[in-house]
């Protein structure tokens, strides 16, 4: 699983001209569900999403999470996250499938509404060819990934929980 996070002071989705959903200050998430990817990763990374410190507070950088400050989500689905490079070619068969990855997307987006203020999770328009407009806050974009290729290079971690500090 990938998490590209954004801080954002708003974001916006649209297709066909026609906004889907939009949020003000908060994050915007770029999700990749690959094929190895299980419910409890799922469940890990969300965590780590909700609890990531990203935002200031007074004069303490870097202090509080989006629940602390009660800030939105806008989550997107995108598989091209998942990829390999084959030279200059993209291949994207470490993606899940679509239809197994609506359901483990939903399961995402219905695990961060179960573990935060479910009006304040948005989403984008799953498999449709989106128009993405992000106000990056800072610029500030954070990189997830299970498995985390810095702390996995012994082989020994094949869980996300092992992966980060929750």
């Amino acid at each position: 699983m990938k998490v590209v996070v954004q801080r954002v002071s708003r974001a916006k989705i649209s297709v066909g001209g026609h906004e889907v959903n939009s949020i003000t200050k908060g994050l915007c998430l770029l999700v990749g569900l690959q094929k190895t990817d299980k419910k409890n990763d799922i469940d890990a990374m969300v965590q780590k999403i909700l609890k990531l410190r990203l935002f200031d507070k007074d004069d303490k950088k870097w202090h509080c999470n989006v629940m602390d400050m009660s800030y939105e989500i806008l989550s997107i689905s995108q598989f091209t996250l998942c990829y390999k490079l084959k030279g200059n070619k993209l291949d994207f068969h470490m993606a899940m499938p679509g239809s197994l990855a609506l359901q483990d997307y939903q399961y995402f987006l219905e695990t961060l509404r179960s573990n935060y203020n479910p009006s304040k999770i948005k989403d984008g328009a799953f498999g449709e060819m989106m128009e993405v407009e992000i106000v990056n806050d800072g610029p500030v974009t954070v990189q997830l990934e299970f498995p985390n290729p810095e702390k996995c290079l012994d082989g020994k971690s094949d869980k996300l929980s092992d992966v980060v500090e929750l």
